[in-house]
C-alpha cells in the first residue's frame, strides 16, 4: 500500500475510534433521589444515545447548569431554577398544570435548553417520557413548547390475580390463569409489567381476587388462616363452572395440587410490599378488589389442604366461618382482614369490593349492611391506627343499589381520610363494541357528584393483536367528564400475565409479557386515556420505530381496518356479558347461544339484537320493515356486512404490500391482521346469509336459496383462512372460564352446519396459494403408496396424491434445497372430506419435528392449507409427512421467513 494511502486509512481508523468523544454532549439535570424522575432520565439517556448524543447527568439539587452546553432540565414548577428562568424571560411560564401534568419549554437562546416542568414527580416523569419519545422518533429539535394535563386522573388496568388454587381469581378455571399462577409470584414480571404501564401513562393496577386475604396477610385474631407456599391444582377440570365463581374450592380441585413455590406468609408479605413499592417508584398505585362473600382458602365448603397443623380441622370449622350474611365470626374475620391488609401494606392505595356474585338471596340493604360491617369498619379500624393515611374505597355498583350504598356507607363517605369512589361496568363486558355507551346513565343520576371509576372490560381481543386508535380516541372522548375519576381496563376471561399460546417459541425460551405481545393495544388505552388528542402521526412514528423496515402508514391503516371488525361485529351481534359472546370463536356458553355447542349459528345471528347505541337495525326489524314496506331508520344488516367486508378487504390488500422477511414479530403481527380480516369476512357473509334466510322465511323468492348457499360457503372460506393462519402461531384448543373450550378446528363443523340448517350444498371455495414460495408438487414427491389423481379440479401442477385408499404406512417426502439456514414456513395444501381432526407426523431430515394437524376442508373440491414454522439448514433438507387416511395432498409450499 502506498504511504499516502496508509495515512488515509490510519486517519479514518482514528476518526472512528474517537467518534464518541466528538458526540454532542447533552446534560441531564434532575433530582437523582426522585425515583419516577430517575426512571424518565434513564429513558432520556437511552433516547439521546440512539440519536448520537452523549448524555451527562447533573444532580439538580447540588450542581449548577453549565453555561456553554445543551441541557434537558427536569424541575418542579416552584423550583428556584424555573422561577429564575421565567423571570429572565429565558422561557415562557409553565401552563396551568394539574396533578401529573407537565410543560415543555425551549430556551429562547443558545445553548439549547429543554425544560420539563411539572407540579409533581409524576408529571416530571411523563414529561421526560414524552421528551424521550420525541427524541427517538423525530429528534431533539422536534421538541417545542407545549402543555399537557391528563384527560383522566386515573388510568388503570384490571388484573384478575390467580394467587393460588386455594385463593383463586374469578378466572382460575382457564388455561390463562393456570399458566400464570407462578407468574404473579415472579418479581421480574411485575418490574417489567409496571415499567411498561408507566411508559404508556397508566398509573393504577387494580388486582381482583375472590378472597385474597389468606395469601396476603396474617390476621392476629385468626392466625391459622394464613397460607404458606403457592399451589396449583393438578385435577382434571370440568369445562364449565358457575358463572358466579362458586365451586372453585371443591374437593376434587383442592385434593390434587402441586407446589409451585415454597414461601412463608412473611415472605409473601415481603414480596407484595416490594411489588407495591416498585409501583410507587413509577407512579403506579395498587388497589385490591374482591367479590363477596367468598371464603376460599379457609376451608369453608371444602376440605382444604391447608388445615391447621395436626388438627385435621379447617380454619373455617375452627372459627365457625360460613358465607351466611348474619354469621358473626365471618363478619369479624373480614373486618380484621381488611384492617390488617391496609396496615400490612403501606403502599396499598385502596381497597374495593363487590356486593355480589355470592350474595344471591340477599336484599340490597342486607348486602350493604354486611359490607359496611366488614370492609367499611375494617377501613375505619386501619385509619384509627394510621390517622394520617388516605385510603381510596371503591364500591362496585354490581348487583347493588347506589342509593342503598350511599346511605349505608355515609360514615365512610364523610371521613376525611377516605376517597369514596363508585365503580361501574361502563360497556358491560365489551368495550370493543361501540364508541358510545348508555348503560351508565341511570347510575349517574343515582350517585350525583360522587366520583366514579369506570370498569372497561375487554372480553374480546385476547389472542390477536388489536389496534384501532380512532375507535379508542372516540370512545374515551365520549365518556362522561364529571364525575369521572378514570377507568381500569382489563378482562374477566384472560390473565394479562405471560404469553402462553405461541407454538413457535422454544420450550426453554422465556415467555414474553402479554402486554409486550399486545403492546399497541395497551399503549392506545393508556396514552389516549392521558391525552386523547395524541395524533395518529405520532402513533405511525411509534410503529415505524417498532418496525423500521416497513411503510408504517400502511401498517397503521391495515391494523386499524382489521381491528374495526371487533366493534362492528359485536355492535351488531350484542351478547352483553362475557359468557354470552366471544368474537374470536363465535361462541358463548350453550344457553345464550341456544345451541348445544355454544356456537352462534345462523339462527342466533337472526335473533340476537344489536348494541343499543350503534344505530344498527336488527335482522327481525329489518325484515319486518321490508315485508311491510316501511322506512328503515338506522344501519341495516346488509350495510353492516358491507362495512365489515370493506374493512377486511382493505386490511388484506395493505398487508400484502408489506414484506416481513427477517422479522418474526412483524410476520406474526401481519398474520394477526390477516386473521382478524378473515374473521370480518366470515361475519360479513354470515350476516348477509342470516338476513337472506330471515327474509326467505317471511317473504320467499326463487333466488334466495342460492344466495344463502353462496354467502354461507363464502363465510366458511373465510373461517378456514382465519383458523389456518392463526393455527400456524397459536396453541389451540384453549380452555376459557366463561365460554369453555375454544377449538377453531372443531368449530368449523358448526360453521359448515349452518349450510345443513339452510339445506345448502357444501361448496367452500379453495384457499389461494400463498405467493412468493417454492412449490414442491405432491406428484413429484416420494411416497409409500398414494397414486397421482386428476379427477378433482383446483390442484396445482399436473395432479395430486390420493391418500383416501392408500395402504401401508402412508408417507410422502420432498427434498428442498434451502438457500440459507433459518426459519421457513411449510404450507401443506390438501383437501379432506372426513370429519376427523388428525395429526400428521412431520419428520425433518430424519428426525421427528412435531405434527401438522389435518382437518376437514369442507369437501374434496375445497383445497385448503395448514402451516408450520420450522428451522432448515442450508442445502438439501428432507421433509416427510405421515398423513392419516383420507386427504388428497396437492403440494408443499415453502416460504423463507428470514
Amino acid at each position: 500500500m502506498p504511504p499516502l494511502a496508509r495515512l488515509v486509512v490510519l486517519a479514518l481508523v482514528c476518526t472512528f475510534a474517537l467518534a464518541p468523544a466528538f458526540a454532542r454532549p447533552v446534560h441531564l439535570a434532575f433530582d437523582p433521589q426522585d425515583e419516577p424522575v430517575g426512571f424518565a432520565a434513564r429513558e432520556l439517556e437511552s433516547a439521546l444515545i440512539r440519536r448520537g448524543f452523549e448524555p451527562h447527568r447533573l444532580d439538580l439539587t447540588a450542581s449548577l447548569l453549565p453555561s456553554d452546553a445543551d441541557a434537558i432540565v427536569l424541575a418542579s414548577a416552584d423550583s428556584p431554577l424555573v422561577r429564575a428562568a421565567v423571570a429572565a424571560q429565558a422561557i415562557a411560564p409553565p401552563g396551568d398544570l394539574r396533578a401529573e401534568g407537565f410543560s415543555l419549554r425551549i430556551a429562547r437562546h443558545e445553548p439549547r435548553r429543554t425544560w420539563i416542568i411539572a407540579p409533581d414527580s409524576a408529571g416530571l416523569m411523563y414529561g421526560g417520557l414524552e421528551t424521550a419519545e420525541l427524541i427517538r422518533t423525530r429528534g431533539l429539535e422536534a421538541i417545542t413548547d407545549r402543555d399537557s394535563n391528563p384527560h383522566f386522573a386515573e388510568r388503570g388496568v384490571k388484573f384478575n390475580l390467580p394467587l393460588d388454587a386455594r385463593t383463586p381469581s374469578y378466572t382460575d378455571a382457564s388455561d390463562s390463569a393456570q399458566q400464570n399462577i407462578a407468574t404473579v409470584w415472579d418479581l421480574g414480571f411485575w418490574h417489567d409489567f409496571i415499567d411498561r404501564l408507566a411508559r404508556d401513562r397508566y398509573n393504577l393496577i387494580s388486582l381482583w381476587n375472590l378472597h385474597p386475604f389468606p395469601s396476603l396477610v396474617r390476621v392476629p385474631e385468626y392466625p391459622d388462616v394464613a397460607l404458606a407456599d403457592v399451589q396449583r391444582s393438578t385435577a382434571k377440570w370440568d369445562e364449565f363452572y358457575s358463572t358466579w365463581a362458586v365451586g372453585l374450592d371443591a374437593p376434587e380441585i383442592l385434593d390434587h395440587v402441586e407446589t409451585l413455590k415454597r414461601m412463608t406468609i412473611e415472605e409473601k408479605i415481603a414480596f407484595w410490599r416490594e411489588v407495591m413499592r416498585y409501583g410507587r417508584s413509577r407512579n403506579v398505585k395498587f388497589y385490591l378488589i374482591t367479590w363477596n362473600v367468598f371464603l376460599n382458602g379457609t376451608g369453608a365448603g371444602a376440605r382444604p389442604p391447608s388445615a391447621a397443623p395436626d388438627s385435621g380441622v379447617s380454619p373455617a370449622s375452627r372459627y365457625g366461618f360460613t358465607t351466611a350474611l348474619d354469621n358473626a365470626a365471618t363478619i369479624d374475620y373480614f373486618r380484621r382482614s381488611v384492617r390488617e391488609l391496609l396496615l400490612t401494606y403501606p403502599d396499598l392505595a385502596g381497597i374495593g369490593l363487590t356486593t355480589g356474585e355470592n350474595m344471591l338471596d340477599a336484599t340490597p340493604a342486607q348486602k350493604e349492611q354486611w359490607a359496611f360491617r366488614t370492609y367499611g369498619q375494617g377501613v375505619l379500624d386501619a385509619l384509627a391506627v394510621q390517622p394520617d393515611r388516605r385510603i381510596t374505597f371503591i364500591h362496585r355498583q354490581h348487583e347493588a343499589a347506589a342509593r342503598e350504598i350511599a346511605q349505608t356507607f355515609a360514615p365512610l363517605i364523610a371521613h376525611q381520610g377516605v376517597d369514596f369512589v363508585y365503580s361501574f361496568k361502563y360497556a358491560e363486558a365489551h368495550a370493543l363494541s361501540s364508541t358510545r355507551q348508555n348503560f351508565h346513565e341511570r347510575f349517574l343520576a343515582d350517585i350525583g357528584d360522587q366520583p366514579v371509576l369506570w370498569t372497561l372490560r375487554n372480553d374480546d381481543a385476547y389472542v390477536f393483536r388489536w389496534g384501532a386508535p380512532d375507535f379508542v380516541r372516540e370512545f374515551i372522548q365520549n365518556m362522561p367528564g364529571t364525575p369521572t375519576r378514570g377507568f381500569y381496563y382489563g378482562s374477566d376471561q384472560w390473565i394479562w400475565g405471560r404469553e402462553f399460546l405461541d407454538v413457535n417459541r422454544a420450550s426453554d425460551a422465556p415467555r414474553p409479557l402479554e402486554i409486550e405481545k399486545h403492546w399497541y393495544h395497551w399503549l392506545l388505552w393508556g396514552r389516549l386515556g392521558y391525552d386523547p388528542a395524541l395524533p395518529n402521526e405520532r402513533l405511525i412514528a411509534l410503529l415505524a420505530e417498532q418496525f423500521p423496515s416497513v411503510d408504517a402508514a400502511k401498517l397503521f391503516a391495515a391494523w386499524q381496518d382489521a381491528s374495526m371488525i371487533y366493534p362492528l361485529t359485536t355492535g351488531f351481534h350484542w351478547g352483553r356479558f362475557d359468557f354470552q359472546w366471544y368474537i374470536e370463536a363465535a361462541r358463548s356458553r350453550p344457553e345464550p347461544a341456544q345451541t348445544p355447542t355454544g356456537f352462534h349459528d345462523i339462527n342466533r345471528f337472526i335473533s340476537l339484537p344489536p348494541h343499543p347505541t350503534t344505530g344498527n337495525v336488527s335482522i327481525p326489524d329489518y325484515v319486518d320493515a321490508i315485508t311491510h314496506g316501511r322506512e328503515i331508520g338506522g344501519i341495516t344488516p346488509l350495510q353492516v356486512a358491507d362495512q365489515l367486508n370493506a374493512h377486511a378487504a382493505r386490511a388484506l390488500a395493505l398487508v400484502d404490500e408489506i414484506s416481513a422477511i427477517g422479522d418474526s414479530t412483524l410476520q406474526v403481527t401481519l398474520d394477526d391482521i390477516r386473521s382478524m380480516a378473515h374473521l370480518g369476512g366470515y361475519y360479513a357473509h354470515k350476516i348477509r346469509a342470516a338476513t337472506e334466510l330471515a327474509l326467505s322465511r317471511a317473504k320467499p323468492t326463487p333466488d334466495q336459496h342460492a344466495t344463502i348457499a353462496r354467502e354461507l360457503n363464502q363465510a366458511a372460506f373465510h373461517w378456514r383462512n382465519f383458523a389456518s393462519l392463526a393455527l400456524a402461531h397459536y396453541r389451540n384448543p384453549i380452555w376459557m372460564n366463561r365460554v369453555g373450550t375454544v377449538d377453531w378446528r372443531a368449530l368449523y363443523r358448526s360453521v359448515l352446519y349452518d349450510l345443513t340448517i339452510t339445506g345448502s350444498p357444501v361448496a367452500v371455495p379453495s384457499m389461494s396459494v400463498t405467493p412468493g414460495g417454492s412449490i414442491l408438487e405432491a406428484e413429484d414427491a416420494r411416497v409409500d403408496s398414494a397414486p397421482v389423481r386428476r379427477a378433482v379440479a383446483g390442484f396445482t401442477g399436473v395432479g395430486y396424491r390420493d391418500f383416501a385408499g392408500s395402504q401401508g404406512r402412508r408417507w410422502i417426502e420432498w427434498t428442498y434445497d434451502a438457500p440459507t439456514a433459518g426459519h421457513y414456513l411449510l404450507e401443506f395444501r390438501y383437501a379432506m372430506r372426513r370429519d376427523e381432526i388428525e395429526p400428521a407426523a412431520l419428520i425433518l431430515n430424519g428426525a421427528p419435528a412435531g405434527a401438522v394437524v389435518l382437518w376437514p376442508t369442507g369437501s374434496l373440491e375445497s383445497w385448503a392449507w395448514d402451516r408450520v414454522i420450522v428451522n432448515l439448514h442450508a442445502g438439501p433438507n428432507t421433509i416427510r409427512l405421515n398423513p392419516p387416511l383420507g386427504p388428497n395432498i396437492d403440494h408443499l409450499n415453502i416460504l423463507c421467513l428470514r
